[in-house]
């Protein structure tokens, strides 16, 4: 049983640094002058294919599993898949106006907006232990932001992406845990991934007529890909069940210190103590608010 909890929890570990390096990738690539367009499409057209050619060679699954496999269920697993597309859209035009250490802070407002959809779809008061969670989460998000700074300009362009992100992440989260959950799970992330291409391409179709650079495609869609639309949710899927959403959550926060610390190292963004406090107080809102389901599966 440890042995399971230790595998999961390195699974969703690597998952969550995977997204983590993701928002420095995006970053560079603008540097050398992609756009968000070529950044999401490559991405997302190489992330469907990578899928694709795994779920052809992956064992056959037991009947039980593929009863729901219908066109209506794949149908819905592609609309709810919608909302990836989205929110990679709105986050990575959240990180082309602010550093990647706020763009990540406001992606994860996901947190208590994840709160605020439970309570508002299942009418169902969160406890004190998610109300405080949700306290801390914004205390945090004012400090890690920097919004108190008066020597700062905060680009509220990049917030309002950023705030989007998180909205749209929210859905992709409730829907990844409350629709057709019978399928495989390498089939689901295909079909959700297949959902965001779409999205995706209908917004951007226009820049693929002569302004399209496609040297993105040897340059950064593979990284892209890999890290953004191929390992973590084949990583999440696999750890997930192993350790429970409550620890599962806890480890998968990783994500917030290791897009800091790699936006640090590779392009040399610069994070003040205040700035850090404030993902601390963050990262201490998850833990408090997933302890509790911790302790019931242990």
């Amino acid at each position: 049983m440890k042995n399971n909890v230790l595998k999961g929890g390195l699974l969703v570990a690597l998952g969550a640094c995977s997204y983590g390096m993701l928002a420095t990738f995006v970053k560079m690539a603008y540097q050398e002058g992609f756009t968000t367009a070529e950044v999401t499409l490559s991405q997302y057209c190489l992330g469907f294919m990578g899928l694709l050619i795994l779920t052809m060679f992956r064992k056959k699954t037991p009947a039980a599993t593929t009863a729901t496999s219908g066109i209506k269920s794949i149908i819905k697993l592609t609309v709810a898949g919608m909302t990836t597309g989205l929110t990679s859209i709105c986050y990575y035009k959240s990180v082309q106006y602010v550093p990647v250490s706020v763009g990540i802070v406001l992606l994860m407002q996901t947190v208590w907006m994840g709160v605020l959809a439970e309570m508002i779809l299942h009418k169902k008061m969160p406890g004190m232990r998610k109300i405080i969670s949700v306290l801390i989460i914004l205390a945090g998000t004012v400090s890690a932001t920097n919004m108190l700074s008066q020597s700062i300009t905060i680009n509220w362009v990049g917030v309002g992406w950023g705030l989007a992100a998180a909205l749209n992440y929210t859905a992709t989260m409730y829907t990844s845990n409350n629709i057709e959950l019978g399928f495989a799970p390498l089939r689901r992330s295909l079909y959700m991934i297949l959902g965001g291409l779409i999205v995706i391409a209908i917004i951007f179709h226009s820049s693929l007529n002569g302004s399209f650079s496609y040297g993105i495609l040897l340059r950064w869609s593979i990284l892209l890909s890999l890290f953004g639309t191929v390992l973590p949710p084949l990583l999440f899927t696999k750890g997930m069940p192993l350790t429970g959403m409550g620890l599962g959550a806890i480890i998968a926060s990783l994500e917030i210190p290791v897009s800091i610390i790699v936006a640090h190292i590779l392009i040399k963004e610069s994070v003040s103590r205040l700035q850090w406090a404030g993902v601390m107080l963050i990262l201490s809102a998850v833990v408090l608010m997933n302890i509790s389901e911790r302790k019931k599966t242990v």
